[in-house]
């Protein structure tokens, strides 16, 4: 069995979806800002 690790805090974790899901048109796409705002909290895409 692996061990997984929280590297966000809930915090970080709860604001980035927040940013996500309350600025729709700051950007062309929901992907788009999941692509933006996770290379700015530094995780990948997927993860957000």
């Amino acid at each position: 069995m692996s061990k997984t690790t929280n590297k966000y805090s809930p915090e970080v974790r709860e604001r980035a979806v927040r940013l996500v899901l309350d600025n729709p048109g700051q950007h062309e796409s929901r992907w788009a800002a999941i692509l933006s705002i996770s290379s700015k909290i530094g995780c990948a895409p997927q993860t957000l």
